[in-house]
């Protein structure tokens, strides 16, 4: 059974529920599980499992959250290669830098060597229905290169 750890940052809940989402999702595929607050795990964590999401919210104008800066900046002295790897996270559109923190995660994980199998999924604020179905396709496009 593969293992996934989807660890997040989240202030107004909004990403923890995308978290959940995306949880329950790859459970439907048999997927071992576990979520995480970012500020109760280190990146090197990540390597007890077969792959990670990872997730935060972009914070006022393009600015990663306080709680997940030592995270993302731990990730530099990481090799993920061999892990499928995917970012997710909220945002606001009325900031320029609209989910900024997905694209940033994104980067680095392919900086680290990470398969990168789908593009960041972004949710404007708290996920409504059509983002639960963009967040369940989103697990499949992911869980199929899992699997291989």
């Amino acid at each position: 059974m593969a293992k996934v750890m989807i660890v997040y940052a989240s202030m107004t809940g909004n990403t923890q529920e995308i978290a959940d989402i995306l949880g329950e999702e790859l459970e439907k595929y048999d997927i071992e599980v576990e979520i995480e607050e970012c500020i109760n795990v280190e990146p090197e964590d990540l390597l007890d499992y077969d792959g990670a999401l990872i997730g935060g919210y972009t914070y006022d104008d393009g600015q990663l959250p306080d709680e997940f800066v030592d995270f993302y900046e731990d990730m530099a002295e990481v090799d993920f290669s061999g892990k499928v790897c995917a970012s997710f996270g909220s945002g606001d559109t009325f900031y320029d830098e609209f989910c900024l923190t997905v694209d940033l995660v994104e980067t680095r994980l392919k900086e680290q060597g990470a398969t990168v199998p789908v593009a960041g999924l972004k949710v404007d604020l708290d996920p409504d229905e059509d983002d639960v179905e963009r967040a369940e396709a989103y697990a499949k496009t992911y869980v199929d290169t899992l699997l291989k």
